[in-house]
């Protein structure tokens, strides 16, 4: 018998793996804070006596080298990978032994990345699973443009080719378990359904249905923007991360934050956007800790700018600092809890903004008053319909382009309000007059506004 422990990363949407028998196991790409696997394995009785890297992540910084140091396993990576650390190589083919019964085979499946290997874990010589990392996901498979342009048709038909090797190795019944596709940006088009086997994905997944060019040609149209961290990703991995150090980092009053601001540095207020638009720091910005926290602000932050962070309690801020080591954002500056009036010095006052929906909007509208209505999300969505007279600015591009926003109160808007929040936090900090329109899209054309569809 063997078992298959999941664990997810919603914030980056992303799963690693525990699998294995009675005395031993593999850890399958194991995340930065790698005291989860370990804690998962102590649950299990087991010893991780394998870790294994399906390639060189590009969205997540890995726990495999210090998984592998602390816990004397052998560390897996595709021997094709370029990387500057020890390890054991794989080629296609070659297989180890988990525990009694239990082999981890390797197989090729370039497209992601060049040297992509998926592993097969065999039981008594019968495939019962399948870890494809960045290959065969939900519905979809891993986006091919993340290593060097001139490589991503090549690596789009490679792709194909690896969805219909793994098909055609493998029964119906055996389960597919990607890294990617649960909200990662790693994924061509975003996976629907939380579960899948070779069989659903025969009549389900593009990449198995459709011919190879037109295939190629549907996925590279659907490609959207990169987050700009991807951009550190690969480089730290294949140098091997330092250990990630997750003790609490020190406290700042109100004037240490006051004068971190004066200093150009971030300072990034985690609470609910609520919370935020009723009072915060004037310059500070929001980024909601229960949201998309790793993926926003490592994508908007200049790489390298120290970052405060302030939320209601220390956990909140634990959980942000856990999330933001994964993508290489160590060490916050420092840190603040409680209550947001001691955030601020005395005599000075909390900022806010108003918030709104999109019937608020059409209201206004219909007075005849003048706003900007700003649109920040990505040019795919814009694409499938907009808000009438709407200035689109996608939020990863706002902190660098908000001299482009007309002048005038800004009623800024996305999908559903965790990226309106952001940007409105990006304004507000900037001086604008602002209005945080948190409301579903749908919403828009319910309200009576127009909105223009292709």
């Amino acid at each position: 018998m063997f078992f298959v422990d999941t664990l997810e990363f919603e914030g980056l949407g992303n799963r690693s793996y525990l699998v294995g028998g009675p005395r031993a196991a593999v850890a399958v790409d194991p995340p930065r804070d790698i005291d989860q696997v370990i804690a998962a394995a102590a649950k299990r009785g087991v010893r991780i006596a394998y870790v294994a890297e399906t390639h060189v992540h590009n969205d997540y910084i890995t726990g495999g080298p210090e998984l592998a140091r602390i816990t004397g396993a052998s560390y897996l990576v595709p021997a094709a990978a370029h990387v500057s650390f020890a390890r054991t190589p794989v080629a296609d083919g070659d297989t180890v032994t988990v525990d009694e019964g239990l082999v981890l085979r390797a197989l090729a499946t370039p497209g992601h990345t060049p040297h992509h290997t998926s592993y097969v874990l065999e039981e008594d010589g019968r495939g019962t699973a399948a870890f494809t990392g960045g290959s065969l996901l939900i519905g979809t498979v891993g986006r091919p443009d993340l290593v060097e342009p001139r490589l991503t048709e090549e690596l789009a038909r490679a792709q194909h080719a690896s969805a219909h090797r793994l098909a055609d190795e493998l029964d119906d019944e055996v389960p597919v378990l990607p890294t990617h596709g649960f909200g990662s940006f790693c994924s061509s088009s975003q996976a629907e359904g939380d579960a899948t086997t070779i069989g659903r994905e025969r009549t389900a997944n593009d990449a198995l249905t459709l011919d190879v060019d037109t295939f190629v040609a549907e996925m590279l149209a659907g490609l959207d923007d990169v987050p700009a961290y991807y951009a550190h990703m690969g480089p730290a991995n294949a140098a091997g991360p330092a250990p990630v150090d997750l003790t609490p980092p020190g406290r700042a009053d109100a004037g240490e934050i006051a004068a971190r601001l004066a200093a150009g540095e971030w300072v990034v207020d985690l609470r609910s956007r609520t919370a935020f638009a009723e009072g915060h720091v004037a310059g500070s910005f929001n980024f909601e800790g229960d949201g998309k926290l790793a993926t926003y602000l490592a994508w908007l932050i200049p790489w390298g700018k120290p970052v405060t962070l302030l939320a209601d309690t220390p956990e909140r801020i634990a959980d942000a600092q856990r999330e933001l080591a994964r993508v290489g954002i160590d060490r916050p500056a420092a840190a603040a809890t409680g209550d947001p009036a001691a955030w601020i010095r005395e005599g000075e006052r909390l900022a806010s903004f108003p918030r709104a929906c999109f019937a608020d909007l059409a209201e206004v509208r219909g007075r005849g008053e003048e706003v900007v209505v700003l649109d920040v999300r990505r040019d795919s969505e814009r694409a499938a319909g907009h808000v009438e007279g709407a200035v689109h600015v996608p939020v990863h591009e706002l902190y660098g382009r908000l001299d482009v926003v007309p002048s005038g109160t800004v009623w800024v808007h996305c999908a559903g309000g965790m990226r309106a929040a952001i940007a409105a936090s990006l304004l507000d900090a900037a001086g604008r007059a602002v209005v945080a329109v948190d409301d579903g899209f749908d919403a828009a054309h319910e309200a009576g506004l127009t909105v223009t569809r292709p």
